[in-house]
């Protein structure tokens, strides 16, 4: 008997202080489409078949009201994600940051050919884009 696994991953999440400041890098600069607002709590966005999660950690400490009942979560410190891009796409997300002053921590070539872009959000999260290939081992 084969046994189920995930197909894919719906939603990845990270935690800012400031809210406003991450709505203007991942929806200013990254152009990300909003789906989800909450003030001082979250902001929500579609990226591709999922969603980026922004929330403020001391906000998602407390617990939900009950009409949403979803579990306290939260951390603290520097998270990480990856978004998906093409070597075109990675040139033009660095050249986004480099307008806006965003510095750019490393962009490279993995040993297997594929390219890496990485820079922080305003909350200190490493962010990272990368050819897909990355993972084609």
């Amino acid at each position: 008997m084969t046994e189920n696994k995930p197909s894919g991953i719906l939603e990845t999440a990270l935690y800012v202080d400031d809210l406003d400041a991450a709505d203007s890098f991942y929806g200013g600069i990254l152009k990300l489409d909003k789906v989800g607002f909450a003030e001082k709590r979250h902001i929500f966005y579609r990226c591709g078949e999922g969603v980026l999660l922004i929330f403020n950690p001391a906000e998602t400490r407390v617990p939900a009201e009950e009409s949403i009942s979803v579990p306290p979560h939260g951390t603290s410190g520097a998270g990480h994600m990856c978004f998906s891009a093409t070597n075109e796409e990675i040139d033009e997300f660095r050249r986004r940051f480099e307008k806006a002053k965003i510095e750019i921590e490393r962009d490279f070539r993995w040993p297997n050919g594929a390219r890496s872009l990485y820079a922080r959000d305003p909350a200190g999260n490493s962010i990272e884009f990368a050819e897909p290939s990355l993972w084609n081992f």
